[in-house]
């Protein structure tokens, strides 16, 4: 009952947009609001040529693609009332269009008063069949429907709108050139394909003569179900990457109390988003600020820091600043929560004078673990001021052997010395204020790691988060048919091999099944083929 009620809805939404589509007429603006020197009024259906002659009456209609200049009039005034003089007009018939359908642009000047009257005067110009104003999103659902864009190039196209780093930029560029929905259109015919064959040799095995026999028809399958496989681990792992450069690189700073943490974001960012005292614990919750570095929209979280060596008083009732009190254990709680769900940590230590006025580098031996299991970290030395440049080489060279060295993770990692005092004073005009364009290289460099694919597969940088999880519920489906016809690959001497059940063994309806729920995941990703949600999928995404 429930199959026949989606059914329903469905061949209700696609008879609802075909008449809709056949009948309609949008329009709307396409430049964004507010005085401007040109405003792009977009329409798009099929009473372009009427809306075209009620507000140029007496002209020729347009050459196709080429701009003209036209007076635009009120189609209802009897004073024929101009609302623009020198308006560039352009017409693109059909189907080669943006949407598909016929376009009008109207190229008008940027006055807010001149928008509105043109905007309020195309609806009343005589045509056959609705023109209204364009519901949100509706140009590139037209386009979707009319077969011009599948759902990964509306997806890039969102995105690119949303850019505001570069690096998003490049990635939403990456994901609009339709490859991607040509991969997963591939993939999803093969697997119809292959399920075709399947459920023909279920029906007709006993009527019907196959060249082949069903033992090598599931061979035949089973090989381009572990190929696409492959492919999918592929796309799984760049859509990690490009979800980084959409969403932003997470980066936690942690350390001991007055190691410079704050200050030393304050100086990144170029603001004061935290509060720097030489008061143990002032800051106890996370703060947060966002910053593009050179095309990486990063987040940096300053935390509280730790002090896992000194006693404590969840009461705080002692009241020394050597016990931790209640609210600063809660903000080490989070501090480390933090610190485990970010993509880089920053491990801060600093230089400070002992008892006896030497020199020594203050850390904490918990934050260089947590750095230590994180895949990006950097360890900085703050207050490189308070001793010589030779002290300084010594300094670091014993810390980074001594210390870092007997830190599973850590060896090798080369601490940076910076400060925080000298980049405050010095100001941006130097050639590297503190140390400070050290870190932000090291920084390019991790997110470059991260981020960065080979040059045959820049495209996979467009593959979104939906579309991982939809590729990640298609292999689960695949792997699920290797279970079924029961695949193994063992390794001998001669190498890999492959075996399968027999095929008596073998139950080809539900390998079938599976192909078939591989294939509409796959269909859910560009929005086709016969997926009963594919009207909510819709929804969702051109709204945006």
């Amino acid at each position: 009952m429930s199959n026949t009620i989606d059914l329903i809805k469905r061949v209700e939404g696609q008879l609802r947009n075909s008449v809709l589509f056949r009948e309609d007429t949008i329009y709307a603006l396409s430049t964004a609001e507010g005085k401007a020197g040109i405003a792009v009024i977009r329409i798009s259906g099929p009473a372009c040529r009427s809306i075209y002659h009620g507000l140029c009456p007496s002209k020729p209609f347009l050459k196709p693609r080429y701009a003209t200049i036209r007076t635009l009039y009120h189609p209802d005034s009897s004073e024929s009332e101009i609302l623009d003089s020198e308006a560039l007009v352009l017409f693109f018939p059909n189907p080669k269009t943006v949407t598909g359908d016929d376009v009008l642009e109207l190229h008008v000047h940027g006055g807010s008063a001149t928008v509105k009257a043109v905007l309020s005067a195309i609806p009343k110009c005589a045509a056959e069949g609705p023109i209204r104003y364009a519901e949100p999103g509706e140009f590139t659902k037209r386009a979707f429907l009319n077969d011009r864009l599948d759902l990964a190039q509306v997806e890039a196209l969102s995105e690119t709108l949303a850019a505001e780093t570069e690096q998003q930029r490049r990635a939403a560029v990456r994901g609009s050139s339709g490859s991607l929905g040509r991969t997963y259109e591939g993939w999803r015919q093969s697997l119809l394909h292959a399920r075709a064959e399947m459920e023909a040799l279920i029906d007709f095995s006993e009527d019907q003569h196959f060249d082949e026999s069903p033992a090598s028809l599931v061979g035949n399958v089973t090989n381009q179900v572990r190929q696409i496989l492959q492919s999918i681990h592929v796309h799984e792992g760049a859509s990690e990457r490009s979800e980084l450069l959409r969403n932003g690189i997470k980066i936690a700073l942690v350390g001991p109390p007055n190691v410079g943490k704050s200050s030393f974001m304050n100086q990144i960012i170029g603001r004061e988003a935290s509060i720097v005292s030489g008061e143990s614990g002032t800051t106890r919750d996370i703060v947060e600020a966002n910053l593009d570095i050179r095309g990486y929209l990063c987040t940096f979280a300053d935390t509280a820091g730790f002090r896992s060596s000194v006693p404590l008083d969840p009461t705080g009732s002692l009241g020394s600043e050597d016990v931790i009190g209640a609210v600063e254990i809660e903000g080490i709680r989070r501090a480390r929560v933090k610190a485990t769900q970010s993509d880089v940590i920053i491990v801060l230590t600093s230089i400070e004078m002992d008892t006896l006025g030497k020199p020594q580098i203050r850390f904490d031996m918990e934050t260089l673990k947590l750095a230590a299991g994180s895949k990006e970290r950097l360890v900085i030395v703050n207050k490189r001021d308070a001793v010589s440049d030779d002290d300084l080489r010594v300094l670091v060279q014993r810390f980074a052997e001594e210390v870092l060295g007997k830190v599973d993770g850590l060896e090798g990692i080369r601490p940076i010395p910076i400060s925080c005092k000298e980049a405050q004073d010095l100001g941006s005009d130097q050639i590297d204020p503190g140390g400070l364009r050290g870190v932000i290289d090291a920084l390019v460099t991790s997110f470059t790691t991260m981020t960065s694919l080979p040059a045959t597969l820049q495209d996979l940088h467009g593959v979104t988060e939906r579309q991982r999880q939809l590729l990640v519920k298609c292999r689960r489906h695949l792997e699920d048919y290797l279970e079924t016809v029961g695949y193994t690959e063992r390794v001998s001497e001669n190498g890999p091999h492959c075996q399968l059940n027999d095929s008596e063994d073998t139950d080809i309806t539900m390998a079938a099944e599976h192909l078939r729920y591989a294939a509409n995941d796959l269909g859910r990703i560009t929005g086709r083929g016969d997926v009963g949600d594919v009207e909510e999928i819709l929804g969702v995404i051109f709204e945006k």
